[in-house]
């Protein structure tokens, strides 16, 4: 088999790369980074070790397309590719626990129908684990030490909507079925994938955890989880002995935090209790399973010890990085650690550290090509909304705009207000390839965590209850404010874009604050908040009442609906007055094409600006290099012509892509050669 060296990737890594400050440089003094070494595949990715110690393995291209590799741990330079994969890439992996082969779930197309494979890393033989019906999807809900060759897989073939849990032996494909779902949003299952408790939904959209009987029926309550604290409470784990649940808890007060419960006697033990941040990562004891250390991420990620030798081991690592770091993966005797840093200059590095020698030694960089690029720093900042909140956020700035470091240019620039997708996600601190791409090209680059984001609390996401295109938009428009009375952004060069939810706030942006806006670029957004949820995959059905009925409304209901058309932008299109790019998935199965069609179709039906790129083998997002290549140099001609920003020329970036340009291409330069229709 073809063998790949990553040794090329290990030098220059100690240090973070970047520009001084020393003195004032032009932009056009920096280069122009390649939106190939961007936007492509990187050089490797995601490094594990096998529970045995004796393997690595990692995701790196094979022919252009990534797919699992693995190596011996004292010679991991002589990779060899396990997997075929030739159209659009497996985009994650994971040992068994008994270290005979490596997994991964991949989807078809993007449709979010995944199955589970399974590779023997000695013969490269791939096997599909859940050959079920078209339509359905596998769910991998557990991979346990205690239950070594057999993992847990939940599957939706019976009912769409219900996932019935399974045994898979891994070895011989075997299924084995342990339990029928009589209507549970979900289960919860311990080390030896005994189901424990399930998640019965309740009419006020919370969840009541309740122990289950010997036939599945539900038993006594474990807890009850009111709706606004759906988003920041759940079960994480259980001891080794399974006499321990553990779980992140935001319930009696505002801050999630970690909490033992004694499922022998109720008693109830917080464990880590943070103030500024939900809590958002754990370390275990390897044995034990017991909480060794947790992070909070507030500006940025952060780890805190609970025991002496963990404390040991982040001072460790702590001394020996210069940016955030996680822990990617562990022996099972626990003497070696994969470990992953990344920083806003840095894309991410991983090393090995050999907790017995206290050695940490680099491994691969994900791109080594961009270790000399011109690469900016991110500013996290706490900026304030016009009712007072705080809105944690992260501007990067271009090159040689910022001489003293201050996090102001010394001149108003061009600004993409870029927001986070989700919207029950958040924006982190970090490298950010949007960031330093439109920072490269001459724009600032604000992302701004708008209230209904997570991680800050609940009381900060609940704000977000009815707030879709009311004050959700305006912590947006808030912070574009703060960025033109600061100097940072020219007031009528402020473009808006993002996906999914990003999307959305883009098309709002466009639509009920046009004025504010040059351009918007709306990727996998939706047009229509009634269409978007009636159209949602059964298998999300369970948990709307929670969610996008309590936050937005239920179609179903007249009043409600009419009211969820009005905050979208379907009923504004006579408000559009900017130009607008559009990115769609053919297959997105959360925010379907006719969310796009019918939104352009609006807009050509009044000749205003709009170009639409259609990726048939996409879902929500663009996986396949060559179609995200394709798609952000189209924006990058687009946001040119918008904000007057630097341009790479288009070129052959459509050359492989499923690309198809169904309107507008003659808004963006060099399209219109590209083009195959509109």
């Amino acid at each position: 088999m073809k063998k790949v060296s990553i040794a090329a990737a290990l030098a220059g890594t100690a240090m973070l790369p970047g520009v001084g400050h020393a003195e004032h440089h032009a932009l056009s003094d920096y280069e122009l980074i390649d939106r190939a070494e961007l936007f492509g595949n990187p050089v490797a990715s995601q490094g594990r070790i096998s529970p045995d110690g004796k393997w690595v393995s990692w995701i790196a291209p094979d022919d252009g397309v990534m797919n699992v590799w693995v190596a011996p741990a004292a010679n991991p330079d002589d990779g060899k590719v396990i997997t075929d994969d030739r159209h659009r890439g497996i985009s994650n992996h994971f040992w068994s626990t008994d270290s005979k082969y490596v997994m991964f779930a991949k989807d078809n197309d993007g449709d979010e129908n995944f199955h589970v494979y399974a590779s023997d890393p000695r013969t490269g033989e791939t096997r599909d684990l859940t050959p079920v019906a078209d339509g359905a999807r596998a769910q991998i809900l557990g991979v346990s030490r205690d239950r070594p060759g057999v993992i847990l897989v939940g599957l939706n073939e019976r009912n769409p909507q219900l996932t019935d849990l399974y045994e898979v032996n891994v070895e011989t494909g075997e299924r084995r079925l342990i339990a029928e779902n009589p209507g549970y949003a979900a289960w919860i299952t311990d080390n030896t994938y005994a189901p424990r408790m399930a998640m019965v939904p309740q009419p006020d959209g919370g969840m009541q955890a309740v122990y289950l009987n010997d036939d599945m029926t539900p038993g006594e309550l474990f807890a009850d989880i009111p709706s606004e604290d759906m988003l920041s409470t759940n079960v994480v784990g259980f001891s080794r002995d399974n006499k321990t649940a553990y779980l992140i808890d935001s319930r009696d007060r505002n801050v999630a935090a970690g909490v033992a419960v004694d499922l022998t006697t109720g008693e109830r033990r917080v464990i880590a209790e943070p103030t500024q941040a939900d809590l958002s990562g754990i370390l275990t004891d390897n044995e034990t399973y017991e909480p060794i250390a947790y992070s909070v991420n507030y500006l940025k990620d952060e780890w805190t010890p609970l025991n002496e030798e963990a404390a040991a081991e982040i001072a460790f690592l702590q001394n020996n990085l210069e940016g955030e770091f996680s822990i990617s993966s562990r022996s099972e005797d626990d003497n070696t650690w994969i470990v992953y840093e990344g920083a806003a200059e840095a894309p991410g590095q991983y090393y090995v550290y050999d907790r017995t020698a206290d050695t940490l030694t680099p491994w691969f960089a994900t791109r080594p090509d961009l270790a000399d690029a011109p690469l900016q720093p991110m500013h996290p900042l706490e900026l304030k909304s016009s009712d007072g909140k705080t809105l944690v956020s992260y501007l990067t700035l271009p090159p040689g705009s910022d001489p003293d470091g201050d996090g102001r240019p010394d001149e108003a620039v061009p600004m993409l207000l870029w927001v986070h997708g989700g919207p029950w996600a958040r924006d982190s601190y970090g490298y950010d390839t949007i960031h330093q791409w439109m920072a490269n090209r001459g724009y600032a680059v604000l992302s701004v965590n708008y209230r209904g984001s997570t991680g800050f609390g609940k009381d900060f996401t609940n704000a977000a209850v009815g707030e879709f295109a009311g004050k959700m938009h305006t912590d947006l428009t808030d912070a574009v404010d703060w960025a033109v009375a600061e100097g940072i952004a020219q007031e009528d060069k402020v473009a808006i874009g993002g996906g999914s939810y990003g999307g959305y706030a883009t098309l709002i942006g466009v639509t009920f604050t046009p004025d504010k806006f040059a351009c918007g670029v709306d990727i996998v957004g939706p047009s229509s908040l009634a269409t978007l949820i009636e159209s949602f995959p059964e298998y999300w059905k369970p948990f709307l009442a929670g969610t996008w009925f309590r936050y937005v409304g239920d179609p179903s209901d007249p009043e409600a609906r009419a009211a969820m058309i009005e905050r979208s932008a379907i009923s504004r299109i006579d408000d559009i007055r900017v130009p607008l790019l559009v990115g769609q998935g053919g297959n997105d199965p959360r925010v379907t094409k006719p969310e796009a069609d019918t939104l352009v179709a609006a807009m050509q039906a009044k000749d205003l600006p709009v170009t639409y790129i259609n990726y048939p083998d996409e879902g929500h997002g663009f996986q396949k290099p060559e179609n995200r290549l394709s798609f952000f140099a189209a924006m990058e001609g687009f946001l040119g012509e918008c904000l007057g920003g630097r341009v790479q020329p288009i070129g052959d970036s459509f050359e492989g892509s499923s690309a198809e340009v169904l309107a507008g291409a003659e808004y963006v330069e060099g399209l219109e050669d590209v083009s195959s229709g509109g």
